[in-house]
């Protein structure tokens, strides 16, 4: 896991604005086929959005830390119960965020 700059934090917190949630996380928590569809769409998009239901009884911070973790991928924002986490492509075919210095 790479820290990412605040200058590029912010850079990336423009970039979610845009986008919508595309993993939810329920009751079960974070299970390892949810880390795995995290880490699958993190190569595909290298930015994602997850929102937590409020059937999940974890703490969004404590998801974001646990996720971050597994999937090797840096914690942009935990607003509420929305995380976005944050990893460049490891094929260089699928790089689509090019991050300010």
């Amino acid at each position: 896991m790479k820290n990412i700059t605040s200058r590029q934090r912010a850079y990336l917190r423009g970039m979610a604005q845009k986008i919508s949630p595309i993993i939810q996380i329920g009751k079960n928590g974070v299970t390892p086929d949810v880390t795995q569809a995290v880490s699958d769409a993190l190569e595909a998009r290298e930015i994602v959005k997850i929102s937590i239901l409020k059937n999940c009884f974890d703490a969004p911070m404590d998801i974001a830390d646990i996720l971050s973790e597994r999937t090797r991928s840096d914690i942009v924002q935990v607003i509420g119960r929305k995380i976005t986490l944050y990893r460049k492509a490891k094929k260089e075919e699928n790089v689509k965020i090019v991050l300010p210095k």
